[in-house]
């Protein structure tokens, strides 16, 4: 323990890591098929340590706490003021250690030097020298041969001489950067006279790119932004090949706006195509409120007008149109905005030039997939798919009260099929579409419930009627059960409708007219429910429950002539109904100890931490569900129609064990004694990460297709992903598709080959962790 004699206060320092954000290597690539130059930029991202890390290498805890020494040997130079510590030398100061071989420390200046095994520790963060020397007051000094570890992300940087002047600037004689571990890394970027400014900027001289201590790329000088917050810089490019484009390159460039928005750049260079034009753009202002656009644009060399083989060479076999547009692009955004009195605000925009757009650019950065993945996971409301033609736009403003909801919604669709927009558009659209609905709800405290159903809707269409709609459909319910044995519940439903309708001036006759529709139908629904425990004597599962819910109901809407009002959607045409459904489930549901009993041995102690969570003892989990369901329809009986009944449903959800579950449903004619349709989805994974995935859908007369993903851990590193979908019907192979990954310690590496009905893609993509990666990846 350090005497009590000095009574300064030492501040802790140590160095801070260096490293680059964004590093760019110009070269050229020359393509011997249309003799163009391609300009190619490699840039790569390294994550510095968060404002927090840095404070603790430069800051102490409590500046007011002392340093502590212990070593083998400690002396005191009463001349030069300073402590002289000789072996197993450890330094500390709250969480802050600093060990050595030798250390000499002058507690008047701050200066002190340290030598032989040199450790810096803050937490999980290390920095090892061969010798150091610093004043702990001015935050100014030298490590040599020093090596910083940042382990947030797997982060070395290592100098031969590196220099703190100033607050936050470095200065390397010689520098290197990687994630890779050992002495002789896969990978590194090296450079000379390296100088740092955090929250600034660095350069350095002749950065080269090692792979094995082999350059594979240069630059004789490189200028780079050094943040630890976001920043603005080049974002790793993708590289692919296809038929349909050519060799294509895609190049980022990522905007840091502020703290609540940034906005992405992309050119997307195609050699047969042009160049597409992309922008992103973000904002979040708080959990509620915040949105995405998105908008991509391209002048295409190609086109599809019918003339010659283009039909052939750019469209599609799955559509009968033509393209004879050269100006294409797309259009989306998602929006989430808090609006006061408890209401909420959502917009979804989703315009696209034509048809055979998303079809054509599914992959990459700007693509189908990727738009739509992003979307769901950030607001939770998908696209239409990218071979629908019909895009829906939307405003929509909405509150929920405990048990009633309101929703007033602008619907716009756009059909991308028609081009642009002009008088004779005749696409209907719903501008509003307001819904007012009410949960089921007792009445007072009589045994009456009621839920409700109303809506208002405008129809609009630049050509053609126009029309007002209010619906209101309220539903009067009365539950009884006998005992705790069966249950029923009738109820009747009273449907009002009145249109307003808006002639077409085009029409013969062009007076507005209204109209008024009454309806009832009635609803009886009788079930029961019975169960059966059975222990069962398992590794975890100790109990099985097996529940069986038969259930009949009857549902009854008398016919009405409805011709002589308009036809606008499913509203407007309420069919007759005399229908008796019935229907039987079987479910499954397993009991697990939530702490497994050792084998021939007592049962596991229950952790502290979960008895103070008040965690429950038992699990539960549904392994097997079974739904079996027939109608009889008695207007067809009374019609004599020969089939009254409707073909049998079938569904079933298995997952017998972890790694395997089955989903399947099937409609069975009992006229024709043969499937109508059958559907089977079978996933099948285990520890390594292998996964299988197979799903086969069958309609009798119409369509039969299977699809298959399978994805082989070969070896710890080496992993192979396989896909194979096909039209059995028509006997054509939709899509297959043959990747690898190899994953090393600080690198990895996909190569993948896909070929679809009107097009093949190449692509690959090299992952320096860490720094980002390189190339274009479509299946992994």
């Amino acid at each position: 323990m350090v005497p009590e004699k000095p009574q300064n206060k030492i501040n802790t320092y140590t160095d801070r890591p260096l490293g680059a954000n964004v590093l760019f290597f110009h070269f050229f690539w020359k393509n011997t098929i249309c003799l163009a130059v391609l300009l190619f930029i490699l840039s790569a991202t390294v994550v510095f340590p968060s404002d927090e890390a840095y404070d603790h290498f430069f800051k102490g805890d409590d500046p007011d706490a002392p340093w502590h020494i212990n070593a083998d040997e400690i002396d005191y130079d009463q001349k030069e003021e300073q402590y002289i510590a000789r072996g197993h030398v450890t330094i500390t100061k709250n969480s802050k250690t600093i060990e050595a071989d030798f250390i000499r420390f002058n507690h008047k200046t701050m200066d002190i030097f340290a030598t032989g095994h040199v450790l810096i520790a803050t937490g999980t963060d290390l920095l090892t020298a061969t010798s150091l020397e610093m004043n702990l007051k001015d935050e100014i000094g030298t490590l040599y041969n020093g090596t910083l570890f940042y382990r947030a992300n797997h982060f070395y940087l290592k100098g031969n001489t590196i220099k703190k002047i100033g607050k936050d600037t470095f200065t390397i004689d010689k520098g290197s950067i990687t994630t890779c571990d050992g002495d002789h890394p896969a990978w590194k970027i090296t450079g000379r006279n390296l100088k740092v400014t955090i929250e600034g900027y660095g350069t350095v001289n002749h950065a080269a790119l090692r792979v094995k201590n082999i350059p594979v790329l240069y630059a004789p000088y490189l200028a780079f932004p050094v943040k630890l917050k976001r920043q603005s810089g080049f974002l790793t490019p993708q590289i692919g090949y296809s038929d349909r484009k050519g060799a294509q390159y895609v190049q980022p460039f990522f905007w840091a706006i502020n703290d609540q928005s940034d906005a992405t750049f992309y050119g997307h260079l195609m050699q047969s195509r042009g160049i597409q034009w992309g922008l992103e753009y973000r904002y979040v202002l708080d959990d509620m409120s915040k949105g995405t656009l998105m908008f991509d644009i391209l002048d295409d060399r190609k086109i599809d007008d019918g003339t010659g083989d283009s039909s052939k060479k750019w469209g599609y076999e799955n559509d009968d149109l033509l393209r004879p547009n050269s100006d294409r692009y797309w259009f989306r955004m998602k929006n989430n905005q808090a609006l006061p009195l408890g209401f909420t605000a959502k917009i979804d925009l989703d315009v696209v030039s034509d048809q055979d757009y998303l079809q054509e650019f599914k992959y990459g950065y700007t693509g189908f997939d990727a738009t739509k993945s992003y979307y769901d996971e950030f607001f939770g409301r998908a696209i239409d798919g990218y071979d629908d033609p019909i895009r829906v736009n939307s405003l929509n403003i909405n509150k929920i009260w405990p048990q009633y909801s309101l929703n007033a919604e602008a619907r716009w669709y756009d059909d991308a099929r028609q081009g642009p927009r002009n008088d004779t558009e005749t696409s209907l659209q719903n501008l509003p579409f307001i819904t007012f609905n009410g949960s089921k709800q007792p009445i007072l405290k009589t045994p009456l419930y009621f839920d409700l159903k109303s809506s208002y809707a405008y129809f609009f269409r630049e050509t053609g009627d126009k029309a007002q709609r209010a619906d209101v459909y309220p539903r009067l319910y009365l539950p009884y059960s006998v005992q705790s044995y069966f249950f029923f519940e009738p109820s009747i439903g009273v449907r009002g409708t009145v249109w307003h309708l808006d002639q077409d001036e085009a029409a013969s006759s062009n007076k507005d007219w209204e109209s008024y529709r009454g309806m009832y139908d009635l609803k009886l629904d009788l079930s029961t429910e019975f169960f059966q425990v059975y222990p069962f004597k398992g590794v975890k599962i100790d109990r099985f429950k097996h529940k069986v819910r038969p259930r009949i109901v009857y549902d009854y809407t008398p016919n009405q002539f409805q011709d002589n009002f308009p036809f606008f959607d499913s509203i407007d045409r309420i069919d007759r109904q005399n229908v008796l459904t019935y229907s039987l489930t079987n479910t499954f549901i397993s009991r697990s100890r939530r702490y497994q009993t050792q084998p021939n041995g007592p049962p596991k102690t229950i952790p502290e931490d979960a008895k103070k969570q008040e965690l429950p003892d038992y699990s539960y989990a549904q392994p097997c569900r079974i739904e079996l369901e027939q109608q009889y329809d008695f207007n067809k009986a009374n019609e004599n129609d020969p089939e009254p009944l409707s073909p049998i449903y079938g569904k079933l959800q298995l997952e017998p064990a972890r790694y395997l579950s089955l989903q399947a449903d099937a409609n069975w004619s009992v006229y024709d004694t043969a499937f109508m349709s059958h559907n089977l989805a079978v996933i099948l994974r285990d520890n390594r990460g292998d996964r299988a995935f197979i799903e086969h859908r069958y309609k009798r007369d119409t369509s039969e297709s299977i699809y298959t993903d399978l994805t082989v851990e070969i070896s710890r590193r080496l992993s192979t992903n396989i896909t194979y979908e096909r039209n059995i019907q028509d006997g054509k192979n939709i899509k297959t598709g043959l990747g690898f990954l190899y994953r090393a310690q600080c690198w990895s590496l996909i190569l993948q080959y896909i070929n679809e009905a009107e097009d093949r893609k190449y692509a690959f993509m090299i992952n320096l962790h860490g720094l980002g990666g390189y190339g274009q990846s479509i299946g992994f």
